[in-house]
C-alpha cells in the first residue's frame, strides 16, 4: 500500500500556482525612501543624510563632495550654524542627537588640510550675473551660479568679503583662517570678487555693462536705534560697530571698566563676551524679557554666564546720566509680554552697547522700476526669488527670513537655480519631498545605545584672556563613531532584516548597492518586514492601491 505525500509538496513550485500565496494579501508592504527630518529642517537644503553614509565608510572626501553639492562652506557651518538638523534628529529620542554640526566642521577641516576642491564641469553658457554682497547668501549664489557654468562677478561695498560672517561673528567662534581658505575655495572656482565697489545703479548693471541677471544679497549692516533720555550721556556704541572695529580697526574699541549690552539677541551675546575678552571688569546683559523668552540661543547665554557676563534680566533702560544708567523692572504679563512695574534701580556703566537689532540699506533699490520695499524694509519677491524687475532676484537679509548663515547660504542656492532657470527660458521646479520619516517608523530596539561625543570646550578662564576658538572640534575617531551613530532614517541601508525574518522568502536580495525587492507572488502581506525595519523604509499600503 503506497502513502501519498502531502498535496503542497507533491506539487512543482515553479509551476503550480497552488503556493501562490500573494493571493491571500490585503495589503503589501513596499520599500520607500523617506524623508529624514535633518535633511527636511537644514535651511541650506543639505543632503545630510547621504554625507553622513560616506563619512560613516571612512570615506570622508566623498562626504565632503556631496555638502558642496549645496553648501560651499562646512568649516564656517560646521561652526556657527544653530543646527536645527539635530534639534529634529531622531536619534535625540533615543539618547542624544547625532553632532551633525561637528563631523560637518570635521570635514571642512580635512579638506583645508588635503586641499580638496569640488568636482564639477558645467559647460560655460555665455550668461554674465552680477551678485551685489560678498556675505554668505552672496558667496553661496556666486557659487552654484558658477557650478552651473555662468560668470559670476561679485561685488562687495567694504574691503574684505564674509558679510556679516567676518563682521558680525567674533574669531571665537569664526577663526578667520577658516573663513578665508572657504572664501579663496569659491572664487578658485572662477568666480570674480570686486571689492570696495559700492552698487548704486543697477539698471546701468542690466543695459551699460551687460550683466544678463543681478542678485542682491546687501547684509543687514544698519543698526536699530531707540531714543534713551539722556542729561549727560554717557558712551553709547552700537553692537555691530563695535564688532566690525574688531575686524578692521587698528586699534580695539575703548570700552572702560564697565558695560552695559542692551539687548537679548546673539549679537548681544556675543558683544558682551568680546567686552570681557577685551579686559573690561564688568560686562552686563540688559534684556527686558526673561531668559525663556530672549531670542539668543541658549547655549550663548551659558557660555557668556560660564565667561563672567552678568545678566539682569526683565530690565529696560529709562535713562541714561553720564555713567548712571537708570532702568526700569519689568515683568511678563499672561500674553507673554514685558509690563513696566514703576520699580527703578541704577546700574554704573563706562559705556552703553546698543544690540537691538539691524536693518538692510535698500536705497539704492528705490529707484529701481517695480521693485516693492516693505515697511520694515525688506524686499518683495516672488516664488522665485526675483523681484517686480525682471532679471533682478534678492535674497538673505533683504527678504522675509530668519537672519542667520546658514539660511543666508541656503538662499544663495535656491536663487542660483532660479536664476539659471530663468537665464534658459525656464520655471526651476524643484522636486517633490517624500513623506517624512517620522521618529514612529523607527524601530529603536534595533539601535544601541551610544551617547554624543562631545567637543573638548577652551578652559572659560583662558577664554576671557583673548580670542581663541572655544570649541575644539571632532578627532577623526570620534567623528567616525559619530558618523556611525546615523540611524539611517527612512532609508535602507541593507542590513538584511527583511530578507532574514520573512516567512515566506519573499524578499529578494539584488546585491550589494541595489537594496531589495519583493517577490509578490509568494509575499502574504503579513507586515513582518515593515515592522522589523531598523529604519522605516518599507511601508504597509492597501492592495490595489
Amino acid at each position: 500500500m503506497t502513502h501519498e505525500l502531502p498535496f503542497a509538496i507533491t506539487l512543482d513550485p515553479s509551476t503550480s500556482l497552488a503556493n501562490k500565496t500573494g493571493s491571500w494579501r490585503t495589503e503589501r508592504p513596499v520599500y520607500l525612501d523617506r524623508l529624514p527630518p535633518c535633511n527636511h529642517t537644514c535651511p541650506a537644503g543639505e543632503n545630510i543624510q547621504k554625507w553622513l553614509f560616506h563619512a560613516e565608510e571612512g570615506d570622508y572626501e566623498q562626504a565632503f563632495q556631496v555638502i558642496m553639492e549645496d553648501n560651499p562652506m562646512p568649516g564656517v557651518m560646521g561652526r556657527v550654524c544653530y543646527h536645527t538638523c539635530e534639534t529634529a534628529c531622531n536619534r535625540g529620542q533615543l539618547d542624544e542627537p547625532v553632532a551633525i554640526h561637528a563631523i560637518e566642521r570635521f570635514l571642512g577641516r580635512m579638506a583645508f588640510e588635503k586641499g580638496w576642491t569640488p568636482r564639477f564641469t558645467a559647460p560655460d553658457t555665455g550668461k554674465k550675473v552680477l551678485v551685489v554682497g560678498a556675505g554668505p547668501s552672496g558667496l553661496s549664489a556666486a557659487y552654484h551660479l558658477r557650478r552651473l557654468g555662468h560668470d559670476v562677478t561679485i561685488r562687495e561695498a567694504g574691503p574684505m568679503a564674509g558679510g556679516m560672517m567676518r563682521f558680525g561673528i567674533p574669531k571665537y567662534r569664526l577663526p578667520r583662517d577658516v573663513l578665508d581658505y572657504e572664501i579663496q575655495r569659491i572664487l578658485d572656482t572662477g568666480v570674480q570678487l570686486e571689492l570696495n565697489k559700492k552698487v548704486e545703479d543697477i539698471e546701468a548693471a542690466f543695459e551699460n555693462e551687460g550683466f544678463d541677471a543681478v542678485f542682491v544679497a546687501v547684509g543687514a549692516h544698519l543698526a536699530k536705534r531707540i531714543d534713551i533720555p539722556a542729561h549727560a550721556a554717557g558712551k553709547i556704541l552700537d553692537a555691530v560697530s563695535v564688532l566690525k572695529e574688531m575686524e578692521t580697526g587698528g586699534e580695539p574699541p575703548k570700552l572702560g571698566r564697565r558695560v552695559i549690552v542692551y539687548g537679548g539677541g546673539n549679537t548681544a551675546m556675543d558683544v558682551a563676551r568680546t567686552a570681557k575678552r577685551l579686559g573690561v571688569d564688568e560686562s552686563m546683559i540688559v534684556y527686558r524679557r526673561s531668559r525663556k523668552e530672549m531670542p539668543a540661543h541658549d547655549f550663548e547665554a551659558t557660555e557668556a554666564e560660564d565667561e563672567g557676563v552678568l545678566m539682569h534680566w526683565l530690565r529696560t533702560i529709562k535713562e541714561v546720566d553720564g555713567t548712571n544708567v537708570t532702568v526700569e523692572k519689568m515683568q511678563i504679563d499672561e500674553n507673554g509680554r514685558p509690563q513696566p512695574t514703576g520699580e527703578f534701580e541704577t546700574i554704573e556703566a563706562d559705556t552703553l552697547i546698543l544690540a537691538l537689532g539691524q536693518d538692510v540699506d535698500t536705497s539704492f533699490l528705490e529707484k529701481v522700476e517695480g521693485v516693492e520695499i516693505a515697511r520694515d524694509g525688506v524686499v518683495t519677491v516672488n516664488a522665485q526669488m526675483m523681484t517686480g524687475r525682471a532679471g533682478l532676484f534678492a535674497g538673505g537679509d533683504m527678504v522675509p527670513a530668519e537672519r542667520t548663515v546658514t539660511v543666508g547660504v541656503g538662499h544663495g542656492k535656491k536663487a542660483a537655480r532660479n536664476i539659471d532657470a530663468w537665464l534658459r527660458g525656464k520655471a526651476y521646479e524643484p522636486p517633490l519631498k517624500a513623506e517624512l520619516a517620522a521618529f514612529e517608523n523607527i524601530n529603536p530596539w534595533y539601535y544601541d545605545d551610544a551617547p554624543q561625543s562631545k567637543q573638548e570646550q577652551l578652559d572659560p578662564v583662558r577664554r576671557q584672556t583673548g580670542f581663541e576658538e572655544v570649541l575644539k572640534g571632532l578627532t577623526e575617531d570620534n567623528a567616525l563613531y559619530e558618523a556611525r551613530r546615523c540611524l539611517s532614517c527612512g532609508n535602507c541601508f541593507e542590513c538584511d532584516n527583511c530578507y532574514g525574518i520573512c516567512p515566506d522568502n519573499a524578499v529578494v536580495k539584488l546585491g550589494p548597492g541595489n537594496r531589495f525587492e519583493f517577490n509578490y507572488d509568494y509575499c502574504k502581506g503579513c507586515g513582518m518586514c515593515a515592522l522589523e525595519c531598523p529604519c522605516g523604509a518599507i511601508k504597509m499600503v492597501q492592495e490595489g492601491s
